[in-house]
């Protein structure tokens, strides 16, 4: 068990995905991801997401991450949120947390 002052400290917004490319250099399958967040600006994830999203189905997609988190080096690449998503079948895949209706890049989860 946690308490609420532990999720509270998350800073869980909405960002619209604004471009993806391949990202050969990493251990797993991932995109990199370039995501707007509105007040907080453009900010870019590393994402292992390949299984079920072409790279092209992913642009001005919203999807759900932690913006609070210290920025990870991923090889070359510096992820400075972590995309939120759920683990949904055998082979490891990744169904992305999305707002159920459009809304404000930057809007906050709580």
């Amino acid at each position: 068990m946690t308490d609420f002052s532990n999720f509270e400290a998350l800073d869980i917004r909405v960002g619209t995905i604004l471009e993806a490319f391949e990202f050969p250099e990493a251990r797993k399958p991932a995109y990199k991801l370039k995501i707007d967040f509105g007040v907080l600006g453009i900010l870019q994830s590393s994402a292992q997401i390949t299984q079920l999203y072409p790279l092209e189905s992913l642009i001005g997609k919203q999807i759900i991450a932690v913006v609070n988190f210290p920025p990870r080096q991923i090889g070359p690449f510096l992820s400075q949120v972590l995309v939120l998503g759920i683990y949904a079948g055998d082979q490891g895949e990744v169904v992305l947390l999305q707002p159920e209706r459009a809304v404000s890049n930057g809007s906050k989860i709580g």
